[in-house]
């Protein structure tokens, strides 16, 4: 699908200062593309600069360079913050630096979705995939809850669920560095009552989020992300379970500590800067 919105000026900019290895037809190593990114970052520039209220702590804790993985929570509804990620990686850092998510599969199976997020770097969430990326000094964006992490109802959005522990050995076995972060407001801008899994069964996802006013369209509220100092780990990704397991939980009770911060702060009660960073 060819489908392309024109590229604002200053998302063409920062394109050029990407540092990514493109062809002179625009492609990198690993099929991404220059063009499908402009109108990625064109159209997630309308919603992180002007839509949503985006505020973004701590970007000075993303190396500029080289390997790192992104790990933290879902919001609710659906991955807004996992775009918003995107966008800040991209318009908040200088040089700016493209985030690779890990898709969830059912993506790859909706017609020119699959095709779309492989153009812009999102590829399905398979270990050699991700490994590869790592191995190629690239950033990787995680969300170890999983498609459960988004299916948080209203009054969960800012709890935690079960983490997987694959982001772990895959961090050990790369030696790559680990960086936490905490994503606020997604469950205001989605307020999720119920999930419709039958229905979202028939439509080939996981599930359809159901809120007050029926459809899951976002509502322009404020959003926070908060990105922890660099956390390292020793190991090779092959011990034994319940070591993997005791490194999981130090990382998701980081993020749950930066969740609780910034919510206090959200609220009213927190002190007004945090020690992961100040804002943009």
């Amino acid at each position: 699908m060819q489908l392309r919105l024109p590229v604002a000026p200053d998302v063409r900019a920062r394109l050029e200062r990407l540092e990514l290895p493109f062809s002179r037809t625009g492609v990198d190593p690993f099929g991404v593309s220059r063009a499908h990114l402009g109108s990625l970052f064109t159209a997630l520039r309308a919603l992180y600069k002007s839509y949503f209220t985006v505020k973004a702590f701590g970007t000075e804790n993303i190396p500029a360079r080289g390997r790192a993985m992104l790990v933290g929570n879902h919001s609710g509804g659906v991955a807004i913050d996992a775009a918003m990620v995107l966008a800040s990686m991209f318009f908040e850092l200088d040089p700016p630096r493209l985030a690779h998510g890990m898709a969830e599969k059912f993506i790859a199976k909706i017609p020119f979705a699959g095709e779309w997020a492989a153009r812009c770097g999102q590829f399905t969430g398979l270990p050699q995939h991700a490994t590869r990326l790592l191995e190629a000094e690239r950033l990787l964006m995680v969300f170890p809850e999983g498609a459960r992490g988004t299916a948080k109802l209203y009054p969960e959005r800012n709890s935690l669920v079960g983490f997987g522990t694959g982001f772990m050995r895959l961090a050990l076995e790369t030696r790559t560095p680990i960086i936490p972060f905490a994503f606020l407001g997604g469950g205001e801008a989605i307020p999720t009552i119920l999930n419709a899994y039958r229905l979202g069964k028939l439509l080939g996802v996981p599930y359809i989020p159901v809120t007050p006013y029926l459809l899951a369209i976002p509502l322009p509220v404020s959003l926070e992300v908060y990105y922890g100092a660099p956390r390292f780990f020793e190991g090779t990704g092959r011990e034994d379970d319940a070591v993997i397991a005791g490194y999981v939980d130090e990382v998701k009770r980081e993020i749950a500590a930066m969740i609780d911060g910034g919510q206090r702060r959200r609220d009213g009660s927190g002190p007004r800067s945090l020690t992961a960073g100040s804002a943009r």
